[in-house]
């Protein structure tokens, strides 16, 4: 009976204050989309960061008859300087940091040019300008520096080089949309505390001779805070549900549907298993805020 009375005076309070009820559920429901995707967005990056970190290589570029660096002053590399390098990336010094080696020959690189991009730039392209590469495949991508350090200065080699140094900026650019996405949420999150606060105090307002009776008749201030503070739950755990909807809607849509057959050169995306782990966390923090806020007006409100 007790707690069927409380029910009954909190669904009374959402149908009085049914317009600022509303608000606070558009509010939660785009503060918390915000969240979400923040969440979704960094664990893309993470997926994204552990692809290629794992197939980064290393490309130790050989001197061609055109290079203008130190080291390549007796013009492409020749046939000694090819085998210093390969008996070097084969010593046991590098055991344990070098996973593979591969060998792409200037004609090898033109033919790979070619097949990607068509027959129009044979043209433009010869297999002198392109010159010879070892692909270097590291057991721990981390110690690339390693690579640069034992290379970078020998005769023959013109350049080394990580892949992981062009994919750098993408990350550190989609981290700051994220930010970006993470202070727009906040922003949000704040104005639906205070909405719901704000929410509170005016459902108090309008029943202030019912909460005086109850005073009167001896009821406890719980008794009497319940029915608001499941106002403001019962609001915040709408907008959740429709950000954890808003989400879902976006993975399957946005990204199967839509990102995964035109960005190919991303394997790896989230899923719904990801947004089943972030929902119940959007869920978890609205529900929270919107019982702390409420708790907080209905109690400040009650001692004026």
């Amino acid at each position: 009976m007790r707690v069927r009375l409380i029910l009954a005076e909190a669904l009374s309070g959402l149908r009085r204050n049914a317009s600022m009820v509303i608000s606070v559920i558009l509010v939660t429901f785009v503060s918390l989309t915000f969240v979400g995707a923040a969440m979704l967005m960094q664990m893309q990056v993470g997926k994204m960061r552990a692809y290629w970190v794992e197939r980064a290589q290393v490309s130790i570029v050989m001197c061609r008859d055109d290079s203008t660096a130190t080291t390549c002053v007796d013009g492409a590399a020749n046939d000694e300087q090819l085998k210093t390098v390969a008996d070097r990336l084969a010593s046991p010094a590098l055991a344990d940091i070098v996973r593979d080696v591969r060998f792409e020959s200037a004609d090898e690189a033109y033919q790979n040019l070619i097949a990607l991009y068509g027959d129009e730039y044979a043209d433009y392209v010869t297999p002198a300008q392109l010159g010879d590469t070892y692909w270097v495949g590291l057991v721990d991508p981390g110690k690339s520096d390693v690579i640069t350090e034992a290379f970078t200065g020998t005769q023959g080699v013109e350049a080394v080089k990580n892949q992981m140094q062009y994919l750098e900026p993408l990350f550190s650019a989609l981290t700051i949309a994220t930010y970006i996405a993470v202070g727009i949420a906040v922003l949000m999150l704040i104005a639906a505390v205070l909405l719901i606060a704000t929410t509170i105090r005016l459902s108090a307002y309008a029943r202030r001779r019912e909460v005086g009776i109850m005073r009167l008749v001896g009821a406890s201030n719980r008794f009497i805070q319940t029915p608001f503070i499941l106002e403001g739950v019962f609001a915040a755990f709408i907008g959740s549900v429709l950000a954890g909807a808003a989400i879902v809607a976006g993975v399957h849509f946005g990204i199967n549907g839509y990102l995964k057959d035109r960005v190919t050169f991303i394997t790896d995306w989230v899923g719904m298993a990801d947004a089943a782990i972030v929902i119940p966390i959007i869920i978890a923090i609205g529900l929270v805020l919107a019982a702390l806020s409420a708790g907080f007006a209905i109690r400040r409100w009650l001692r004026a």
